[in-house]
């Protein structure tokens, strides 16, 4: 009993693992998990299988940690296996990316055994995560971009007709689609703007309708791109 938790590769003189410490690492790692997971919460869009792969990564990293124990071949080959991951993935935003590398840097330190220094670290890094979501700090000019579509009548000339209108309420405005549509009679026009004042969106948009005929138009936020960090 004494050695059913020792490798079958292990030499005699090899460190064995005590199981009351394996588990205590384990259960530290799962805790500060839930605690990273509360922290993305926070304001923040996410999905089921995020949370859980959250929770789930510093355990993860912390038995891949205990069991290279100093081992430099298999340290490489972890490296190697962790890089496949960038692959089998879908893209996602450079916040979801930090809070993937805070999960795994968390696990290498529980990993190691230092539990203490991993809770601080959670600790202080979720703190930073609130307080960019509670200012801000995060959207950058997120929250003054709109995509606005605009449907005009093909007597307009759409590629100048509201470029007097953009001037003054947007500080960078883009025609990146046009389409017809009725057989011809419509055009529909599709915008990427960034408002000057967003507060005055409703005026801007009461503008363009006296100038289209009032005609249908609707106005969205942008989200981010999904390959840009």
């Amino acid at each position: 009993m004494d050695t059913i938790f020792q490798g079958l590769f292990d030499a005699n003189a090899a460190s064995v693992i005590d199981i009351a410490d394996f588990l205590l690492c384990i259960g530290g790692a799962l805790v500060l998990g839930l605690v990273i997971a509360f922290f993305y919460r926070y304001k923040n869009k996410y999905t089921g299988s995020f949370l859980a792969t959250l929770i789930m990564l510093p355990a993860i990293v912390a038995v891949v940690i205990m069991m290279v124990n100093g081992n430099i071949g298999a340290g490489v080959a972890v490296a190697g296996a962790f890089s496949l991951v960038r692959f089998r993935s879908a893209p996602g935003s450079a916040k979801d990316i930090a809070t993937i590398f805070l999960a795994m840097g968390t696990g290498l330190i529980c990993g190691m055994g230092y539990l203490a220094y991993a809770a601080l670290f959670t600790v202080i890094m979720g703190v930073v995560m609130m307080l960019i979501q509670t200012y801000g700090m995060g959207q950058g000019g997120l929250s003054s971009m709109r995509r606005m579509k605009v449907t005009v009548p093909e007597d307009l000339d759409y590629t100048t007709v509201f470029d007097d209108i953009l001037d003054k309420y947007a500080s960078q405005y883009e025609l990146v689609k046009a389409k017809s549509s009725a057989m011809g009679s419509l055009f529909k026009l599709t915008y990427d703007i960034t408002l000057k004042d967003p507060a005055a969106e409703k005026e801007m948009v009461d503008m363009i309708r006296c100038r289209n005929g009032n005609l249908e138009v609707s106005v969205m936020k942008q989200g981010y791109v999904s390959d840009a960090l």
